[in-house]
């Protein structure tokens, strides 16, 4: 059955198609625009109209290739608006947004049943967005027992910090320390494995491979901010709005790392593969 998720995001816009069979997915196509919503209260009119074209192609891209269902669903940007509702009524196609519970189950669930290998115990799953940051954590067998969404992105922070190219270090030493006190003001249970998803950790694989501790963190952080963005992205083979978002990025998933006492595994899945492994279920 082949089922596709439109997702929303504070920094792209993305949809997924796949077949989704016995509890597998197998992907069928992906595309990514990105449309910056950014963190302010009030999505511009124009941005609301930029998206809405966004998202109608890429429903009718998703149709077009043979999904059955579509789910779109919007984030933290759409949810912390204080004009939602303007922006969900400029939508052509029905929006619905998640709340940071149930964005970290989808999450949860894309991460787990997509890594390619067991995961036994209690599993952390952390997914750095544009806007949020959220933290599940559970077992494969029973899903998600914890979560919790804290008001921390990779869009917010370099929007906020992020101003010299390449960022200084003061910049990056407030990054650090804003993304640790955030995370840091909620007890989070101890996990036997991590794995992180999203835009951030995705890119970090060609930089550093599949695990993301301490060592390779900083590392990437080092070549991401050793040079101005346009250079590093023509380098790196990097979007340069990617390059300028993943120093950010990286602080959030050290510090989410050290909450939950374990390095980072970078996934293959996360919320829109949960979402349409969700819908493979109930279609």
């Amino acid at each position: 059955m082949l089922c596709a998720c439109v997702d929303i995001g504070t920094n792209t816009t993305r949809v997924l198609v796949a077949d989704v069979r016995d509890g597998r997915l197998t992907e069928v196509l992906q595309q990514r625009v990105f449309t910056r919503i950014g963190t302010g209260p009030v999505i511009a009119p124009g941005k609301i109209a930029e998206v809405a074209r966004v998202v109608a192609d890429q429903v009718r891209l998703a149709r077009s290739a043979g999904a059955e269902g579509v789910r779109v669903v919007a984030t933290a940007a759409i949810r912390a608006a204080v004009n939602r509702d303007q922006f969900l009524d400029g939508m052509t196609v029905d929006v619905e947004i998640l709340d940071g519970a149930e964005e970290a189950r989808l999450a949860f669930l894309g991460a787990t049943r997509t890594l390619g290998r067991e995961l036994p115990g209690v599993v952390g799953v952390v997914d750095v967005g544009g806007g949020s940051t959220e933290i599940a954590v559970g077992t494969v067998a029973e899903g998600v027992r914890w979560s919790s969404s804290f008001l921390v992105g990779s869009g917010a922070l370099a929007d906020r910090y992020l101003r010299s190219d390449p960022p200084s270090g003061d910049e990056l030493h407030a990054v650090r320390a804003h993304a640790r006190d955030v995370l840091g003001a909620r007890e989070v249970p101890r996990a036997e494995c991590a794995v992180a998803v999203g835009g951030s950790a995705a890119s970090l694989r060609r930089l550093v491979g599949d695990a993301l501790d301490a060592q390779s963190l900083e590392r990437a952080l080092t070549v991401l901010s050793g040079a101005p963005c346009a250079e590093v992205a023509e380098r790196l083979a990097i979007d340069a709005e990617r390059v300028r978002l993943l120093p950010a990025g990286i602080l959030i998933l050290d510090a989410a790392s050290r909450r939950l006492g374990r390095p980072l595994q970078i996934g293959r899945g996360g919320l829109r593969e949960g979402i349409v492994l969700d819908m493979g279920r109930t279609l």
